[in-house]
């Protein structure tokens, strides 16, 4: 104790609370060995800086190789360029004229979007049941019918990105889903207002923030009001008679939120789900009556439906189950044959197709970072030559799109195929110049077609991959930050919270020790081998060498000082202990229960299915938990005397610690001769019989509470659907009990606040838990005691 004392004394006084001590010899009989090392005794709150700076350096490198960056090309403002000409036949002499975008294949198109729409919703028999006519459209009609897969997060406003972009979104897209900045990639909104198009939008407000003066006419709904399942709808179905009738718009989108709430509220088997879907097959008949019967002789039109996202069973979405990523994608237009026969099963295809397909449609420049592949059967009735030439732009995009986002492209196995298509488009192309009509023709046609099929799906395939590739290298050294800064606090902790708030941290050990060179050039090696043999993009090798180099002098430095810190504690732990009474060691069954609660809980989040049923291991740990308490609790009320023997006997032993123990526990302790000791605790501090019982029943008071609480709501995924006293209560039949609870409620709230508080405190929380209630009745949740059936009270 006075060597601690006389350093902490020398270093208040030279350095101000920070010094480095580098005498041969320190006063309290410090080794020359210790002295020479170097030691700097920092205050907690610049430690807890320090660590604070690492630790958000660690977070920082590991989301951002959690986080990738989705595939980019150029910005929009650069995106507009010529397009690519066909491709040279072979030879000199011959020289294809087609250089420009093809002209669009509809008139006008009309993009009906039914928020969570599920494929066996249109496929199914609730399709067959409830939307009859589209089934008969879908089986005998002049339509084209797929299931479109969407990539997670399955959400509104990254789906509407990849519909309308071609690219995959991240999970960054849903931390911005609430509050949705405008688009500034390469989309088909932005071509088509390029190009003059007149476009109309009605429906949800994400697309008016998403793309704002974008529209010429715009109405928007908020999709907040879960509980609306109809005005949502109407609001946008109310512009569809005025609007079909006009000829002043080239593109109208229509997106409808009514069957994602209902998903929400009541799930995807509710008997709300068949009317809405008979509401929304009577707008689709409409519609395309419409559309052909304002059809003129030069151009079709199109139609075509499709969902965001699907609804799991639960009518939730977010996830990758089936429910949720599967929904349909219907394209109506008296273009297509009639079709002969049923449809058997509809063909899978991406979400991020329509991009291009649309954009192919409509005459309009694929956008520079779509990952979609043009959905051949919708252009499938042209000639052999515009085929090509569509798949050809498909393939020059998306070969451009990975050239500029990979740097081994040219290895690439899609890539390959592509530039093996396109040279046989050439010969082609010189046959078809020179007039050639033969069946050899048709032949190479068909073989060229499906070379850059093939060559568009590995491409679509490789770029795709870019987006869910996690960055591991950079994971991993942030990760790494992050356990060794956890670990230097976690051995730090009991200093930091000592009476003086600081410790000593060792510089010269680590800083000029054989380790840590040692540490920095495994570390450099390592970075040089990953970053010279990875094949994809990496962050940290991406950063500049002098960065990198310090990262890791950063990463061997802790590593040093964690070694540091071990051998210290494990020095002092020789020692003979001066306070045997103070200084135990023992742990408790409380202790080490809360020990391998944490561990067994932290352990358990590396399975998605004990994530979503992490309420189960919080009631079992909560259970487990009160009982130990009980235990612990009967044990030192009822089994131990008033006075401690085990401390009786360890203060007999050690009459020279009785004053620090007598301090510590606030014992009354005579002179420390031969005579017996006298009450170790005083008679104040005992508590009474009654104290005693209440502490005693509170685990079991807890562990009752926490058994209504479980029956109150149940949660997760595999019992959700059960019933539960939640929904007992909230039942329109059981509504007076549920008004008496909330009243009893709000009057205890009351009572057991208001003892403390001032008059006019009182007035207004009284005025407040009343405000409460009334809301609660103006809803309809609750009624008062005056209301009669289930009259509403006035809003």
């Amino acid at each position: 104790a006075g060597s601690l004392s006389a350093d902490w004394l020398a270093a208040r006084g030279e350095r101000g609370g920070s010094s480095v001590s580098g005498s041969a010899e320190s006063p309290g009989g410090r080794s020359p060995g210790e002295g020479r090392g170097g030691r700097m005794r920092l205050r907690s709150g610049v430690f807890a800086s320090f660590c604070l700076l690492a630790e958000a350096l660690g977070v920082a490198l590991f989301l951002r190789g959690f986080f990738p960056l989705p595939v980019r090309s150029l910005p929009r403002s650069e995106a507009r360029e010529d397009p690519p000409a066909e491709p040279a036949p072979p030879g000199t002499g011959v020289v294809s004229n087609w250089t420009k975008i093809p002209p669009p294949l509809f008139k006008r198109a009309v993009i009906v979007l039914i928020d969570a729409l599920r494929d066996d919703f249109v496929f199914g028999p609730k399709g067959k049941q409830f939307m009859p006519y589209t089934t008969q459209v879908v089986e005998k009609g002049t339509s084209y019918s797929f299931i479109a897969e969407a990539k997670p997060p399955t959400v509104t406003m990254p789906r509407i990105k990849a519909l309308m972009t071609g690219s995959i979104p991240g999970f960054v897209d849903v931390v911005v889903n609430l509050n949705s900045p405008a688009l500034l990639d390469d989309n088909l909104i932005w071509q088509a207002k390029a190009a003059g198009k007149r476009i109309i939008f009605y429906g949800d407000d994400t697309w008016v923030k998403l793309f704002p003066k974008h529209f010429v006419e715009y109405d928007g709904t908020t999709s907040f009001f879960v509980s609306d399942f109809t005005e949502v709808d109407d609001n946008v179905t109310r512009h569809l008679d005025r609007v079909l009738k006009r000829e002043d718009w080239d593109l109208l989108i229509l997106h409808y939120l009514g069957l994602d709430h209902i998903g929400h509220m009541t799930g995807p088997h509710s008997p709300l789900v068949g009317p809405k879907l008979h509401e929304m097959d009577n707008i689709l008949k409409k519609i395309h009556v419409s559309l052909i019967s304002n059809e003129d002789a030069s151009l079709p039109n199109l139609l075509v439906v499709c969902g965001d996202h699907g609804m799991s069973e639960t009518g939730s979405h977010g996830g990758s189950s089936e429910g949720e990523v599967h929904t349909p994608l219907l394209f109506i237009s008296s273009a297509f044959e009639k079709r002969t026969h049923p449809l058997t099963q509809a063909e899978v295809v991406q979400q991020t197709d329509l991009a291009s397909t649309l954009a192919v449609g409509l005459g309009l420049p694929i956008s520079r970072n779509s990952v979609g592949n043009l959905i051949l059967p919708v252009v499938g009735g042209k000639t052999m030559r515009e085929q090509l030439r569509f798949v050809h732009l498909n393939g020059f995009q998306l070969s451009r799109l990975l050239k500029e986002s990979t740097p081994a492209y040219e290895k690439d196995a899609g890539y390959e195929l592509f530039k093996v298509a396109e040279k046989s488009h050439g010969n082609w192309i010189k046959l078809y110049l020179e007039g050639n009509n033969s069946e050899v023709l048709l032949n190479l046609g068909k073989k060229v077609l499906k070379q850059y099929l093939e060559a568009l799906k590995i491409l679509s395939s490789s770029l795709s991959k870019q987006v869910a590739q996690y960055d591991m290298y950079s994971m991993m050294m942030g990760t790494v930050i992050i356990m060794e800064v956890l670990l230097l606090l976690l051995l730090s902790v009991p200093k930091a919270l000592s009476s003086q708030a600081e410790f000593e941290v060792p510089i010269s050990p680590p800083l000029f020790s054989l380790l840590f060179y040692l540490l920095c050039l495994i570390l450099c090696a390592v970075h040089v081998i990953v970053c010279t043999s990875a094949e994809s993009l990496c962050y940290f090798c991406s950063m500049s060498w002098l960065t990198a180099a310090g990262v890791m002098m950063l990463i061997s430095a802790l590593m040093c000082g964690i070694l540091s810190a071990i051998a210290k504690i494990c020095e002092n732990s020789r020692l003979p202990l001066k306070n045997p009474v103070v200084s135990s060691s023992s742990w408790s069954e409380i202790d080490v229960l809360i020990l391998a609660g944490t561990i067994g809980h932290v352990l358990s989040l590396g399975a998605s299915s004990f994530i979503e049923e992490e309420h189960q291991t919080w009631y079992f740990l909560i259970s487990t938990l009160c009982l130990v308490l009980c235990q612990d609790l009967c044990r030192s009320n009822f089994l131990l005397k008033d006075s401690d023997p085990q401390c009786s006997i360890t203060l007999k032993q050690n009459p020279d610690s009785a004053g620090a123990a007598s301090e510590c526990r606030n014992i009354d302790i005579p002179a420390p001769g031969g005579s017996k000791l006298g009450k170790a605790t005083s008679s104040a501090e005992l508590p009474t019989r009654s104290e005693r019982w209440m502490s005693l029943a509170s685990p079991w008071i807890i562990l009752i509470c926490c058994r209504m609480l479980r029956s109150l709501n149940q949660t997760g995924v595999q019992w959700a659907h059960r019933p539960d006293f939640g929904h007992w209560l909230t039942s329109s039949e059981h509504k007076p009990e549920l008004s008496c609870l909330a009243a009893v409620s709000l009057l205890t709230i009351f009572f057991l606040v208001q003892r403390r508080c001032s008059l006019a405190s009182k007035i207004a929380m009284a005025l407040g838990l009343l405000g409460v209630y009334s809301y609660r009745a103006a809803v309809g949740n609750v009624v008062f005691p005056w209301q009669h059936g289930s009259k509403d009270v006035s809003k």
